[in-house]
């Protein structure tokens, strides 16, 4: 670990701007828009982002033994098993062909955790939602929101503009990489690299609560036959759910072990809790690994595992503990949005959306 010592926690790392209820207010409506638009091309409710999943899985968390004080905070006080569920998804919230390639994302809900919860927040889960990249692309919930209605205004463009356009900014990105550099914008908008998903490490992007301290989370995956995969190219031309067959091959061979880490707020300056574009240096502040997640072989995609957790689940880094409050502007705007969401897909698809109960996924 770094040799700086984790800044303690306090409320005054948020700082909130005046006009966040304005924003958010826009943002409810430009999900709504996202959301009528696609319920009307497919006659069922999905989700305003993020809204096709290539894999529904279900494992095992276990907190490590032994963490030093520093890392051993709220869920991850103790050691401990946890029944977790896993959602493998992309960002757009239309549902299109592997082929327009953007940015993946990893949703984890853990189930049965006991604990002090967030005002007004019931059942017994503690949600991380993730994202391939270190960093979020807008630095706050005013940028992201110009980003959202750009999203909202081609929702509805034919799949074949998408996929020439996603072609193009693949292109442009493979350059840019070529000489060291990275562009989130055109990742996000198509330009991401047609590579295999099972190899991606996951971040949260922004921070949140750990306890005394405040950290980010990643989970990164450690067993051989997904490391196989990072970088990995897999080709999805003609395959429009691609990267749904190939997390199903993967599962029903192998098993799937990843870690989840934790990375603490060391540096006020470097590591900023609002700016949520800002990748925080791991050199200051390494990741380090907190529990284990494991994924044994299973069908990881089949009906009921759609109407039980695509359908029937949300998640959201809101259901969690007090210890792991999510923080900054961000998440702050997850916390508006993401409940209207959830509520749009109830309404409109007749599944209530509801918490696990108990310990287990099937309570």
């Amino acid at each position: 670990m770094s040799a700086a010592s984790p800044i303690p926690y306090h409320p005054s790392v948020e700082q909130p701007r005046t006009d966040e209820d304005d924003i958010h207010a826009q943002m409810l409506v430009t999900f709504a828009k996202i959301q009528n638009t696609t319920f009307e091309d497919y006659g069922r409710a999905v989700r305003g982002v993020h809204a096709k999943a290539h894999g529904l899985l279900v494992g095992r968390l276990e907190v490590l033994d032994d963490l030093p004080p520093t890392l051993a905070q709220g869920l991850f006080a103790t050691p401990g098993s946890y029944e977790a569920v896993l959602r493998l998804s992309t960002n757009p919230g239309d549902i299109l062909d592997d082929s327009v390639s953007t940015p993946r994302g990893l949703a984890l809900k853990i189930i049965g955790v006991e604990g002090e919860r967030l005002e007004g927040v019931e059942g017994t889960t503690q949600d991380f939602v993730m994202a391939n990249a270190p960093a979020f692309t807008a630095p706050d919930d005013a940028a992201f929101l110009k980003s959202l209605k750009l999203l909202a205004a081609t929702t509805d463009t034919p799949q074949v503009f998408k996929k020439a356009f996603s072609a193009v900014l693949r292109g442009v990105e493979t350059v840019l990489e070529s000489l060291g550099t990275k562009s989130p914008t055109l990742i996000s908008l198509g330009g991401h690299p047609e590579t295999h998903i099972l190899g991606e490490t996951f971040y949260s992007q922004v921070p949140l609560r750990w306890g005394d301290y405040v950290a980010k989370v990643a989970v990164a995956p450690v067993s051989p036959e997904l490391t196989a995969l990072t970088g990995a190219s897999l080709t999805v031309n003609g395959k429009p759910d691609g990267l749904r067959e190939a997390v199903t091959g993967f599962f029903a061979e192998h098993e799937g072990v990843w870690e989840l880490r934790a990375q603490l707020r060391t540096d006020e300056e470097t590591m900023p809790v609002e700016d949520a574009s800002k990748p925080w240096p791991e050199k200051q502040s390494p990741y380090v690994a907190v529990a284990r997640l494991t994924v044994p072989r299973q069908d990881a995609w089949s009906e009921d595992k759609v109407r039980r957790i695509d359908d029937g689940f949300a998640f959201n880094p809101w259901h969690a503990l007090a210890a792991h409050r999510p923080l900054g502007s961000i998440m702050r705007a997850r916390r508006a949005a993401y409940p209207a969401s959830a509520g749009f897909r109830a309404e409109h698809s007749g599944c209530p959306i509801h918490e696990p109960g108990g310990s287990r996924l099937s309570n």
